[in-house]
């Protein structure tokens, strides 16, 4: 019954076996996968592999790493791949100043931008946040107001996940959570509401454990799903189904 809510499918580290990874996830029996974009050649190929796999729905969108390349021909690009059924989400978009590979200032205005189309559209949003906690929900308290969307592999603490939610957003959870060292996003995962909750793999990144230091893909995404269960002292079936329940609820898939 698992959604993984959040992968990169089209990441070059699956071009030799990428219809044997999706096959697998299948047969694990996942329900669905976000294919989020990280760039315009990216979010193309997201597209382009919804069309391919029934099991597949994309976001398209720059990430900050890439947001120095983004022209202003690009936000009509993304508003038009949306006239296709299967794209549900502007994403993944947001502020990463751990790498910085964009300068900030630039972030925030493509970022922005892409809030805006999202608005434009009535799609929800998928946010990268990194070290950029303050700015980006700034951000979003100001540009974002009656959009929905979900904060992806959330970092931030317990306090933050209820203003996100507060907010009207959703909190997902990825690998790390599965790491022993991380008590804190532990906490989170076992105290926000779980009918906020979502579950990804992020993959080729963020393996969780068993499989940490390998490629990551969506069937993973059971082991990150067992943790949040365990630390929410349910059992994994009600998990499992809340998490779906919540993704399509989010993404307007099959409602």
């Amino acid at each position: 019954m698992l959604f993984d809510s959040h992968a990169h499918l089209d990441d070059k580290r699956f071009d030799e076996d990428r219809d044997e990874v999706i096959a697998r996830a299948a047969a694990a029996g996942l329900v669905g996968i976000i294919n989020a974009g990280a760039c315009m050649q990216s979010s193309a190929r997201s597209v382009a592999l919804a069309q391919k796999h029934d099991i597949i729905y994309a976001a398209v969108g720059i990430h900050p790493h890439d947001a120095k390349e983004a022209k202003d021909t690009d936000y009509g690009q993304l508003a038009e791949w949306h006239s296709l059924s299967k794209v549900v989400a502007i994403g993944e978009i947001g502020l990463d100043y751990y790498y910085d590979l964009s300068p900030r200032e630039v972030q925030q205005q493509v970022f922005i931008r892409q809030i805006d189309v999202a608005r434009q559209l009535n799609k929800p949003i998928i946010i990268h946040d990194r070290d950029a906690h303050g700015d980006v929900l700034r951000i979003i308290k100001k540009e974002a107001k009656g959009l929905t969307g979900v904060f992806h592999c959330f970092s931030g603490s317990l306090e933050m996940a209820k203003e996100v939610i507060r907010l009207g957003f959703y909190v997902s959870f990825a690998g790390p959570v599965t790491y022993a060292k991380d008590g804190k996003l532990k906490e989170v995962a076992a105290n926000i509401p779980l009918d906020r909750l979502l579950v990804e793999t992020d993959c080729p990144y963020l393996t969780p454990q068993p499989f940490r230091g390998r490629r990551n893909e969506p069937a993973h995404v059971k082991f990150t799903a067992e943790e949040v269960a365990r630390v929410r002292g349910i059992e994994f079936e009600v998990l499992a189904q809340a998490a779906t329940a919540n993704t399509k609820q989010l993404f307007g898939i099959g409602l």
